[in-house]
């Protein structure tokens, strides 16, 4: 490939140089800081031969290329004339201040998404168990499961501080200190206390607003951004010899008599003006819903939905019911759920009726980003199709006033998160406007929608040459996976990839970044470690080790091209807690020490650690698959390939 050229051509299409204000690249990215995004040209560069796909993300504009990008990024960097760009982009990287908080909030809310979940289902099969009368609420089979599932409820605040900590990368021990002071029975005793006889609470002379904070969102956030102020500040006043003991007490004293007399009492006002305003907002709130059963996927796309999810938390902790964000989220997912499968009964390619059966199941049952990345964003009929429906039942639901008592991932399996009242009527309606938006979105996008020209040939070339190959073989399979039967053949026909490092396997699917989940770079699997050297997976050649030592690609000795990405967005440490063992060229067995990384450090700086392994030329074998859901050893296989 003439990565000159390439260089050429993508600098064109971002806008030219004086449009780039700063570039890094990342094992698989050009990471562009660009003046004006409106000036790149999307598509154009998505149809790029040699860019695998684009993406915008923290301020950033990202042309994926793969594990070339390296090539490309040196000859564009001297085209942009930016020698320094990686440091000028870590000191002042460009962040709009809704990207910015849409990150933050990312951060804090995405960590606690399963605790929520895992108290919504309790919640909602008690509510089942209740209303077909398998218990009573006086039972203390009930009563046992409603603490359990108002436990997370109840103690979100010191969830809440944990996240937040990471974010704001402070302690996360004395955050959860400040989230245990807030709910501590001794305050909430000295609360009730004062409603009752009027009298305030005080610290000396400064007074205590006498508020409750349990399942309270907005206090503890403001509480731990104060506290990553004040900790630098404790820990640059404190002496040497007794830092240990001064640090901690100077940053909970001050943080926690600030929080409690100041904070605590703005995030609890803010919050109740808050409900006020959807109390008053709900005459309309069919237009609203409407509205965001139509958008919720363009919401998804830009991350923008971060911003909204929290407010249905907090209307469930002030009112005890959302009906402005999870009713029309139903519909949304659901509405999407359908579009996919619409796909899924009408296209002739296997390889989109596949994807598109497995992904539409996901979405109906709530998580819905396989289905917008992999089907309705790139064939745009069923992502029109999907709003069509979710604006549709979104407006059933907002007429009908449904309300949802227990959150959740939105989605079928859900549903009974909406049994609550005197009455199965909220539930009744969130079905049916599930149903609408459902049916609406299957039968507009089976009517309308058409597979690619382009799609067609390929599968008719891919039949074509499947059934070459088997001929050949002398044998044809149905199966695309390997099993391990498959790989007791000669070590011609099938070779193994073994992890880079210990720790647990987990499918790329679950990888919280859509170049690895989406499989755009190929196929492999992922490890979340446990130990903290890197090793070679395979007996090859180390092709390039990257400056910050976040990636490795190697080329096994048996045709395997093979990158190990260290953590996800760990470029931006610039190899900090990163040590090499070895360098690029270097001969390497299975076992060869490569990266020694602090892990625990890395995660206290706030990134993800989960280690994808990628066989990169995965189109030229058979199969690639992976063996997931267990703890391995490095050194011991975890990907087959079927030549």
């Amino acid at each position: 490939m003439d990565y000159k050229r390439l260089a050429e051509q993508i600098l064109e299409l971002v806008g030219g140089k004086e449009n780039v204000s700063g570039l890094v690249h990342c094992a698989t990215r050009l990471r562009f800081n660009l003046k004006d995004e409106s000036k790149a040209q999307t598509d154009a560069l998505k149809k790029t031969k040699g860019v695998v796909g684009v993406a915008k993300s923290g301020g950033q504009y990202q042309v994926i290329i793969g594990s070339d990008v390296a090539n490309v990024f040196a000859p564009l960097n001297e085209l942009c004339d930016l020698k320094d760009s990686r440091e000028k982009v870590e000191q002042k990287e460009k962040k709009t201040k809704v990207a910015a908080a849409i990150d933050t909030l990312s951060g804090i809310f995405t960590p606690i998404l399963p605790a929520l979940t895992a108290a919504g289902m309790l919640k909602a099969v008690l509510s089942l168990l209740v209303a077909f009368k398998l218990v009573a609420s006086s039972d203390q089979s009930y009563q046992i499961l409603n603490f359990m599932g108002d436990a997370t409820f109840y103690f979100l605040p010191i969830l809440l501080a944990s996240s937040a900590a990471k974010k704001f990368k402070c302690n996360p021990y004395l955050a959860m200190m400040l989230g245990g002071i807030l709910l501590h029975p001794n305050f909430v005793n000295m609360v009730a206390a004062s409603k009752e006889s009027g009298e305030a609470i005080r610290l000396f002379m400064i007074p205590i607003y006498n508020a409750g904070y349990s399942s309270s969102v907005i206090p503890i956030i403001l509480a731990v951004w104060f506290m990553s102020l004040v900790e630098p500040v404790a820990d640059r006043i404190s002496p040497k010899a007794i830092k240990f003991f001064s640090k901690p007490l100077i940053t909970i004293l001050v943080s926690g008599v600030v929080t409690l007399s100041v904070l605590g009492p703005i995030g609890y006002i803010i919050s109740n003006y808050i409900a006020a305003f959807l109390r008053a907002m709900e005459n309309y709130g069919w237009l609203v819903s409407m509205i965001l059963g139509a958008v919720f996927p363009l919401l998804v796309m830009t991350g923008t939905h971060y911003a909204i999810v929290p407010v249905g938390i907090n209307n469930r902790m002030t009112m005890g019911y959302d009906s402005m964000v999870y009713p029309n989220n139903l519909a949304s997912n659901v509405a999407q759920g359908g579009a996919t499968l619409a796909v899924a009964f009408k296209s002739k390619v296997s390889e989109i009726k596949q994807l598109a059966m497995s992904a539409g199941i996901t979405a109906v049952c709530g998580i819905t980003e396989p289905a917008l990345y992999g089907i309705n964003v790139p064939y745009r009929t069923p992502l029109y199709s999907a709003m069509a429906g979710g604006a549709a039942g979104g407006l059933f639901v907002g007429l009908m006033h449904v309300k949802n008592y227990s959150g959740g991932s939105p989605g079928l399996l859900t549903l009974p998160s909406y049994i609550g009242g005197d009455s199965l009527r909220d539930l009744l309606f969130a079905s049916i406007g599930a149903a609408i938006a459902f049916v609406v979105a299957f039968v507009i996008c089976f009517i309308l929608y058409k597979d690619p020209k382009e799609a067609l040939e390929d599968d008719g070339k891919g039949k074509e040459q499947d059934r070459v190959a088997a001929e050949n073989k002398g044998t044809v399979k149905a199966e695309t996976s390997v099993s391990k039967e498959d790989c007791a053949q000669p070590a011609s026909d099938c070779d193994m990839v073994c992890s880079p490092v210990s720790g647990k396997v987990i499918p790329l699917s679950e990888v919280k970044d859509d170049v690895f989940s989406q499989g755009i770079l190929g196929n492999g699997v992922a490890v979340i470690p446990d130990e903290d050297v890197i090793v070679s997976p395979v007996s090859g050649t180390i092709v390039s080790i990257f400056d910050t030592l976040h990636a490795v690609g190697l080329q096994a000795d048996s045709g395997e091209e093979v990158l190990i990405h260290i953590g996800l967005d760990t470029v931006k440490l610039g190899g900090q807690y990163f040590k090499a063992l070895a360098k690029a060229g270097d001969r390497v067995s299975v076992g060869t020490p490569l990266i020694q990384v602090e892990f625990d450090k890395v995660k206290e700086a706030g990134y993800d650690i989960v280690t994808p392994v990628i066989v990169s030329n995965t189109a030229v074998y058979r199969s690639v698959t992976g063996e997931t859901g267990k703890h391995v050893k490095a050194g011991e296989p975890v990907i087959q390939i079927q030549k």
